[in-house]
């Protein structure tokens, strides 16, 4: 393979210090990073991650939820998702428990598809898209629904529909938009 390559590389931080830290999962911190003898601030918004399903069956349908995010101001539609809040859990298992709570299902077959930084420029968010296909009804567990997953609502659409909605931007949450372009691709080299 070759081309270009996203490479490892960290530059001296002279300090850093919390603006804002909490105690779930989010922090924001101004760090202060040296780079040919000159300093500078980069802020950080410190965020765990990401494990979103791309839950197909085999009618080519994709698992859907729609879910009100009251930063965008705006119900998405997008992919079960989940962060990576439990420390140290391999982000696989997150997806497997995101698609049980989120929309009662199992998969037989799991995938990993694409992972992606959401924006490197302030965050450290990753995420993880995995496939998930065989899929199963199971019963959600002790999944207690609040706040605005107390209104999620889930849906079954084509995928072919999903790439459309993404190309003619009627879809845009980053997760479903990264997965159904990466799964699309996948696709059409087979």
């Amino acid at each position: 393979m070759s081309g270009p390559v996203d490479t490892p590389e960290s530059w001296e931080v002279v300090s850093s210090a919390d603006l804002f830290r909490d105690d779930w999962v989010m922090a924001l911190r101004a760090d202060v990073v040296r780079r040919g003898g000159h300093d500078f601030t980069r802020l950080v918004f410190e965020h765990p991650g990401a494990a979103v399903v791309l839950a197909v069956d085999d009618q080519e349908r994709a698992a859907v939820i729609t879910q009100y995010r009251h930063p965008g101001q705006r119900r998405f539609v997008e992919l079960p998702a989940g962060l990576l809040d439990v420390p140290g859990e391999d982000p696989l298992l997150t997806a497997q428990r995101e698609l049980q709570e989120e929309v009662g299902l199992r998969a037989d077959h799991w995938e990993h598809l694409i992972s992606t930084y959401a924006s490197p420029g302030i965050m450290t968010e990753r995420h993880f898209v995995y496939l998930a296909t065989g899929l199963n009804p199971i019963h959600r567990g002790d999944f207690v629904a609040e706040h605005e997953e107390a209104e999620l609502e889930m849906h079954w659409v084509p995928v072919v529909d999903l790439v459309e909605g993404v190309l003619n931007g009627r879809l845009t949450n980053g997760g479903l938009v990264v997965a159904v372009l990466a799964y699309a691709a996948r696709q059409s080299k087979r």
